[in-house]
């Protein structure tokens, strides 16, 4: 078994701050990451936990992002809440955008936020909770970089385009779920490469396009979407939504912005809320026991909901105070503070 360190939330929190503040990065901005660095390694969400710092490193040494920029949040009379990061990371453009979207949401009964000109790297179903927390039902969708090949393509033109959406639950944990329209996600990769494994078969190719379960090799080449037609035809839909609906930029564009430096991919980010007491015409208790016949069911012919596992994982951590990562992977952010 590997060597693992035990660390709790706050010296989880800590060492990104550091590792944040020394890099770059200015408070706002560190505190915004750090918190859901945390969050997602307490969820056992070991791709888009503490692994996430060096992909915030080397998007700050890539010397595109400006690590203290202060969102701002247009006014607007419809249900529309636009958010220009001004080149920063989403996230805390995120954080200033979300009470105005849900007071648009109650308002309207639906809106969307509209994040433009950020650098994104995180997981999306913290967005989509902290919607589902206020009672609200949310999707959330991101494009990426062009890593990904469309179906029966040789190259990349699409993300990994996630989609995240969160159902909320009362006195539960809400239904979630997120996942890349890649049949692996990028972090997914790059932890294979670290732990020197094979990928499974059908999910990259080679920049021949030939298949192959050489991480490097897919890392060279491209990804390939899940569900072969049906997920090439989801991700072209998620990079229209986030990219020209929003006036911000597709996969292909992003790593056209790039220029090869690496780090974050930049675009923009789509967030769209729904208040189900509206959408239901007040019957929203008797909707929510329909809800949970639903869920019922499908629990009692012995399967399992989205993020079941991720949901035991964070009460089982926090239970116990701390989480366990990678002794390798905590010795190797360690070594980014020198």
């Amino acid at each position: 078994m590997s060597e693992t360190v035990r660390l709790t939330p706050k010296e989880m929190t800590d060492l990104s701050l550091k590792v944040l503040s020394h890099v770059g990065y200015g408070p706002d901005h560190a505190r915004a990451i750090a918190e859901l660095l945390t969050t997602c390694q307490m969820d056992d969400c070991q791709s888009h936990g503490l692994f996430r710092l060096f992909m915030c490193a080397q998007t700050m040494q890539a010397g595109k992002i400006d690590g203290h920029a202060q969102p701002q949040v247009a006014a607007s009379d419809n249900a529309i809440v636009r958010v220009d990061a001004q080149g920063g990371m989403s996230l805390l453009a995120f954080q200033k955008g979300l009470p105005r979207l849900v007071e648009k949401t109650r308002t309207h009964g639906i809106a969307a936020m509209a994040i433009k000109r950020c650098f994104h790297f995180s997981a999306l179903w913290p967005e989509v909770e902290a919607l589902s927390a206020k009672g609200l039902a949310a999707m959330a969708m991101v494009p990426s970089h062009s890593w990904v090949a469309p179906a029966g393509g040789t190259r990349g033109s699409l993300g990994t385009n996630p989609l995240a959406f969160s159902w909320p639950r009362l006195g539960q944990d809400p239904f979630t779920f997120d996942f890349a329209t890649s049949a692996f996600a990028r972090g997914e990769i790059e932890l294979y490469k670290r732990a020197g494994k094979r990928l499974p078969e059908g999910v990259a190719i080679d920049k021949d396009g030939n298949p192959t379960t050489d991480p490097q090799a897919a890392l060279d080449g491209a990804m390939l979407t899940f569900g072969g037609y049906k997920g090439s035809a989801l991700s072209i839909m998620i990079e229209l939504l986030a990219g020209p609906l929003i006036d911000d930029l597709t996969s292909l564009e992003s790593m056209e912005f790039a220029q090869g430096t690496g780090g974050a991919p930049y675009h923009g980010d789509i967030i769209i809320a729904f208040d189900p007491d509206q959408f239901s015409g007040a019957r929203r208790q008797a909707n929510d026991a329909r809800a949970e016949r639903l869920f019922a069911d499908i629990l009692d012919q012995g399967a399992r909901l989205p993020s079941q596992r991720r949901f035991a994982a964070r009460a089982r951590n926090t239970t116990r105070g701390y989480a366990e990562v990678s002794a390798q992977l905590h010795r190797d952010l360690l070594a980014l503070l020198d």
